[in-house]
């Protein structure tokens, strides 16, 4: 059996030895199962809630992986599976589904919170009826808030309904939290018949101020884990921006430059692969920089990195070359090619990308919303970009 990361603690598991989740129903004349702590679970994932026991899946010959198992102590069957390093119930179809795990981290002040909830809204709205596709939330908790419903009326509703912005993200107290996870649920065309492909998408938010040392990036499995990258880097802090745009002062304290967070990335990513210093890192990395309206004025009307990809259900390759060659010029105008250098130096596979979460600057005193709403620039990119490399979207090249 294949090897995948569990979207929920990121360790590899052979998804021929998933554990079996107990419904919580009894069978006749035996009792019913209870919830207690999984401090397994706890430790692992942050979930601190009373949860159903998991049991390992039933000794056999059969090379065939049963789908459902008599809970030990209930006699209930079940066909609920879990990962066997974390105990996290899975999606029913998880096991069935090729799932590359997209890993997201971000320094200080790169709005990657911001950044990880309008690429949710979009993904369950817009990108949605783009795709004809079916993306919903996945599991008991999402981003270490609580319920999908306690993170919409945090996060989301925040931002859409109330045009507020979020305090910045705390640390977790172990280091460990919730990750937020979705499933794409999509229909191809496969030798003349329809058929429909899963993907589990997990995003993991942690404090900026956390990747600011290289003994906790190295603690954090999930970049280990990840078959792709994506990196916000704040674009106030490259050398040449506080002469070429408006930098807010909030943004001008406690910062740290971009190609910190690259070079703890790199470092961490060649000790936990075993990547000898003559080869490169084989993980494709999406360089993403964030609240790229700030360069809109500076930029000009017409410029390309202001033209939209063509629309339709799959990924403008052309176009996203045309972004990333504009952006590598703007890194040398802006005094930043050592960014693009270190990339050169230590990737297989990379690409740059300009988004704008919010599609306009806020108000940073008053943590506000531009009042015309949230108008995502280019966000969707980088996942797309990233879901193309392995196959679950098309890319056009044309």
């Amino acid at each position: 059996m294949s090897k995948v990361a569990c979207p929920y603690c990121y360790h590899r598991i052979d998804l021929g030895k998933l554990r079996f989740q107990c419904t919580g129903r009894a069978s006749p004349g035996r009792d019913r199962c209870k919830r207690v702590v999984d401090e397994d679970r706890q430790r692992l994932t942050g979930f601190g809630s009373a949860s159903l026991p998991t049991f390992p899946p039933p000794e056999s010959r059969n090379p065939i992986v049963a789908r459902t198992a008599p809970c030990p102590d209930c006699g209930t069957p079940t066909g609920i599976r879990a990962c066997q390093v974390c105990r996290t119930p899975l999606p029913s179809n998880f096991a069935d589904s090729r799932s590359p795990l997209i890993g997201m981290v971000g320094g200080k002040n790169a709005g990657k919170t911001v950044y990880t909830t309008v690429l949710a809204h979009e993904l369950r709205n817009n990108i949605r009826r783009r795709f004809a596709a079916d993306i919903w939330f996945a599991g008991d908790q999402q981003g270490g808030i609580g319920s999908v419903s306690d993170w919409l009326a945090d996060y989301e509703q925040a931002l859409f309904g109330d045009s507020r912005l979020f305090e910045s993200t705390a640390s977790a107290a172990d280091g460990i939290k919730v990750p937020l996870v979705l499933q794409w649920r999509q229909p191809r065309r496969s030798f003349g018949r329809e058929v429909h492909n899963t993907t589990t998408l997990s995003f993991y938010d942690a404090a900026g101020e956390d990747m600011t040392t290289q003994e906790f990036v190295n603690a954090q499995a999930y970049l280990t884990s990840a078959d792709g990258l994506i990196v916000l880097l704040d674009p106030f802090q490259l050398k040449g921006s506080l002469d070429r745009i408006a930098v807010p002062d909030a943004s001008r304290r406690d910062t740290e430059p971009p190609i910190n967070v690259l070079t703890r990335i790199t470092e961490l990513l060649r000790s936990s692969q075993g990547v000898s210093a003559r080869r490169k890192i084989a993980t494709p990395i999406a360089v993403v920089f964030s609240k790229f309206d700030a360069f809109f004025p500076m930029l000009g009307e017409g410029h390309p990195l202001l033209s939209a990809p063509s629309p339709g259900a799959r990924y403008d390759e052309a176009h996203g070359k045309d972004t990333d060659e504009h952006l590598r010029a703007l890194l040398t105008e802006l005094d930043a090619d050592d960014i693009d250098a270190h990339l050169r130096s230590h990737y297989k596979k990379y690409r740059y990308f300009a988004v704008s979460s919010l599609g306009a600057e806020p108000d940073y005193d008053h943590n506000r919303v531009d009042p015309r709403g949230v108008r995502p620039f280019r966000v969707d990119e980088p996942l797309l970009w990233l879901l193309g490399l392995f196959k679950v979207v098309e890319r056009s090249t044309s």
